[in-house]
This record gives structure tokens, sequence and C-alpha cells, in this order.
């Protein structure tokens, strides 16, 4: 379909990530980018495991993009007025909680990857019945985990006073970072709307995925006053419009966690449809219909999306992996190894083997299949012949391999193997990285020459709205993405050897970190109560569910 620049409708998304923001303004008949902008996200570690980000500069990231970008439309001689929606997709999990009279965050945001709730896990796993994690997995299709934005939220109860006070006072409001985004952009202390979607609402643990709301029980289990949570939502209706902003009066029609948003906008609508994603973390999604399937192997059973107040909830399998591009990231930042991202590539396609070295990045413990926060990172298989390039090379191949282990849990929860896989996310530009993935999985990997899939999600929902309708989801409107594929090139034997040597080093980094009393170099018993040494929080009120 030919693009009519002029008098095409158009929609846009905010795309806010764990590392970047970004606008982009998609042409809604051909998919096609018109304008963009990006903005980088500055991540705080003020203790070993913490991660946080300032809610701040997240929304100011956001007027920015928002604003270059009008820019950039306005020298294309693009009338802005053909912009008739705006859809939200983000960073699931983290956690922001912030003053609804002054409009200021309380705290800084609790990204997903932070480990500092790990005290806290291990004492509600204790408490629960056969101190299992999976206590509460037949309400919320989670285990008990720091990934979850339930504990983050206790945390910040139990540790931190303003946050108390302003709860007591009813002064208090809780979101993921599509609550806080919208409500900045619908007015902020003015009206602003203080809602959430479902498929970002089931990434909390205070969400019954079968009722599809907030879950009084699960609420008292972790001591959560109810009235500081956001209204859950559908995936695509209008919530309200812009009122600060270049886009004044726009409506907000589409909200979508990242990994949902990018499972729209790899138009994996039909049950068995699967896509990964690749950016600081791993996502793995297979499309399981209008019910949820309960995973038996370490997997997550989420709300993938609910397209329209009327319609049903779609639900989706996900694996998730807590360190991918973030570990290129550590090569560089951490360890000066790579002086961009872009350079591992030469680096391990220099070396063309990691010459039997693995690396396990279990950076913030392990997520699926494993669920084990006591986790640590771990390269072995060193011999002095090893050098850099292996070593960027063993980094790939660890997304590789992690990826792996999701996918064949996938395959024995739903009984059919998947044939290719679907794939987005930032780190797909590495083509070495996606042959790789393909010789590890045996299988096709299939990359979208258009990478802003996860934009595209949260544009197509947006825009499907009732009210704004200027984009169609059924199957026949579909824009056709053009893609490349990458085939299998090694022998199975050698993919089952070297998966068979990530594992044996991933049992190696199991248990590396306990809450268990240990000696001091005198000889006298503390307690490590996290691997960082700070006080642990007190346990939430226990209330079974």
């Amino acid at each position: 379909m030919k693009a009519n620049i002029a008098t095409d409708p158009l929609v846009a998304a905010i795309d806010q990530g764990t590392s970047s923001t970004r606008f982009l303004v998609f042409n809604a008949k051909t998919a096609e980018v018109v304008s963009q902008h990006q903005v980088e996200i500055t991540q705080y570690f003020p203790k070993e495991g913490w991660v946080e980000e300032d809610p701040k500069e997240i929304i100011q990231s956001v007027y920015e993009c928002i604003e270059r970008t009008c820019e950039k439309m306005g020298q294309l001689n693009i009338d802005l007025s053909n912009i008739k929606a705006v859809g939200v997709t983000n960073q699931r999990e983290t956690t922001v909680v912030w003053d609804k009279e002054t409009g200021k965050p309380l705290y800084n945001a609790l990204v997903w990857l932070d480990l500092r709730t790990q005290s806290t896990v291990e004492r509600l796993i204790n408490k629960s019945l056969g101190q299992n994690k999976n206590h509460l997995k037949h309400k919320t299709g989670l285990p008990i985990s720091t990934y979850f934005s339930a504990v983050k939220l206790r945390w910040l109860l139990d540790n931190v006073e303003e946050v108390r006070r302003a709860v007591s006072e009813n002064r208090a409001m809780f979101g993921t970072v599509d609550s806080w985004i919208i409500w900045c952009l619908s007015g902020n202390t003015d009206g602003g709307v203080h809602i959430t979607d479902v498929s970002n609402a089931s990434r909390t643990m205070l969400f019954n995925i079968h009722t599809m709301d907030w879950d009084p029980e699960l609420c008292r289990y972790f001591d959560v006053p109810m009235d500081i949570l956001p209204k859950v939502r559908s995936s695509s209706e209008i919530y309200g419009c812009m009122k600060s902003s270049t886009l004044s009066g726009v409506p907000i029609s589409g909200c979508l966690g990242d990994q949902s948003a990018a499972l729209v906008g790899q138009m994996c609508f039909k049950e068995g449809h699967a896509k990964n994603t690749y950016g600081t973390g791993c996502f793995l999604l297979r499309n399981t219909g209008s019910k949820p399937v309960m995973s038996k192997h370490g997997l997550l059973t989420t709300v993938a999306y609910k397209l329209g107040k009327e319609q049903p909830a779609c639900y989706a399998l996900e694996g998730s992996v807590a360190i991918a591009g973030a570990v290129v990231r550590w090569l560089k930042d951490n360890m000066g190894i790579v002086k961009s991202t872009a350079e591992i590539e030469k680096l391990a396609a220099a070396a063309g083997t990691s010459y039997g070295c693995y690396f396990v990045p279990a950076f913030s413990g392990l997520y699926a299949p494993y669920w084990e926060p006591s986790a640590r990172g771990i390269i072995c298989g060193l011999t002095q012949f090893t050098n850099k390039n292996h070593l960027a090379f063993a980094a790939l191949e660890a997304v590789c391999f992690q990826t792996r282990e999701i996918l064949d849990a996938m395959n024995q929860d739903s009984g059919i193997p998947l044939d290719q896989l679907w794939v987005d996310g930032g780190m797909t530009s590495n083509r070495l990285l996606m042959q790789l993935q393909a010789d590890i999985l045996n299988i096709p990997v299939v990359r979208p020459t258009m990478a802003e899939t996860t934009a595209l999600g949260a544009a197509m929902v947006a825009g499907a709205a009732e009210g704004v309708n200027v984009w169609d989801l059924t199957a026949s409107h579909h824009p056709q993405v053009d893609s490349e594929t990458f085939e299998p090139q090694i022998n199975p034997d050698e993919s089952e050897f070297r998966f068979s040597r990530w594992k044996k080093a991933v049992q190696k980094a199991m248990n590396w970190e306990t809450t268990e009393p240990c000696c001091n170099s005198n000889g006298l018993e503390k307690m490590h109560s996290t691997p960082w040494g700070v006080q642990p929080s007190p346990p939430p009120t226990q209330v079974n569910p």
C-alpha cells in the first residue's frame, strides 16, 4: 500500500524502556515510521543489586521525545493534526509511588531488575504452604520473585517513611511506568487519569488473571491498600487526552507492557504464535489464546492483551531472562572490554568460538525457568588461551542458551514444538547473534526488517480503539512487513553438546548467595540478610489467599 504522507492518518507511540525512551509516529495504513526521537535514561545503582531510575527524568524524557519528534515532522511539512491517537508501551514491573497532591515521586522507581527485596521474597516463600514459591501462582500465574511489583511496593512501604506517611494520609498513588506516564500526560494533579491495562496489571502479583481485576486477598497477603492502585482497563480504549504538550487534545488510547506490545507488533494474534525480544533482558512470549495455560516447567502465565472493553483477554506463556543486552553493557561499562555495543560482534566474529568458555550472566539471579535469586554470574572453562574475543563470543552464546532453555520449557508445556521463532529488539541487529540463535535452537529465526515492533504494537492498539478507529487489526489488514530468516548451519549434535555444557555451568552458578548465618574474619557469626548487607525489610502481613 502506497503511503500518502499528507493525508494518511498517523498514530504515535511512547516506548519507555529500561535504557531509553522513544517517541515514534507511524502511518496507520502502512505501519511505516514517519518520525521518531530517542533519549537515554540514567540508571542508578546505589548499592549492589539495587537498580533505580528517576521518575521525573522518565517523564521529562517522554516530553522531550514528543517535542523533538514534532519538530522533525514540522521540518517535513507533516501536519500534526494527522496524529489521531497516542499509545504507551513500557518497561513492566518497574514500580513508581507518587504524591497525588504535589505530583512528585515519593522515591526513585525500583526497576524490574532490582534485587533488594530478596529477603522479603524468601520470607514469603518460607511462610507459605509447603515453602513453595508457586504459592500464589493459581491466581497470578507468577512465582513469588523479586521481579514483580508487589514485593517492590512492600519494600517501599516498609523502608521509606515518606511513602508510609503518604499512604496513611491518602496522598499516595502506585503504578507501573505506564500509569505514571498516562497520569502525567493526561493532567497530572489537574485531573490526571490513574489507570493501567491488563497486561501491566498482570505483572504486579496483586492482579487475579481469571477475574481480570485486583484481588482483595492478594492485596491483604502483601498488606497493600487497594485505594492506591490504578483502575484496570483494556489495552485498547480511550483513557483520556493529552493535556500538556504539542499534542494537547489527542486521545491516549492504547497501553501495553513492552513484551505484549512486541507480540502485537509481530502480529502474533493466533494461538501458538511466538516472539522473542532481545533488549536489556530477553522475553519469549507464546500466544495461548483465551484460556490461561499454567506452566509446569518454570514459565509465567501472563495476560497478553485485551483489545477493547468488550473483547476477551488473550493470554501468553512467557519465559523471562534478566540479562541479555545488559551483558554487553556490562562488558563495555564495567569491564572496558568493548568500547561500544556494536564492537562485541566484531570481537566474537574474530574468535568464531568461545573455545570452551561459558558465561552465565546471573547478575540478578536466574529468572525462567529456574526462578533462583541466589544464583550469581560466573565465567568458567577458562584456559591460558582464552582472550577477550572468546569472552565476547561466550556472552552472545549465553543469550542464545538462555533462550533455548525457555523454548524447551515452552515446547514441553504446549506439547507442540515451535518450528520458527520471530525476533525483535535492539540486539537483533547483531547478525552473528541471530545466526548463533538459529544454530542453538536448531530452528529458523525470523527477523523483521522493521525493528520497531514494540512501539508498533502500542500504535496499533491505540489506533484501533473505539472512538479512534484508524487502524484495522483484522488479519486481512495486517501490514506486510519484510523479514530476513536465519537458518541453522551447524550439526545438531554439536549444538546439543554446547547446550549441555552451558547447563553444567548454570548448576555451578546456583546457590551462591544465601541468607544463612556465616562467620566473619574474626570468627564471629553475622547474618547476610542480603548479599549487599542491608537490613531486611519486615515480612508482609500473611493472609492465605
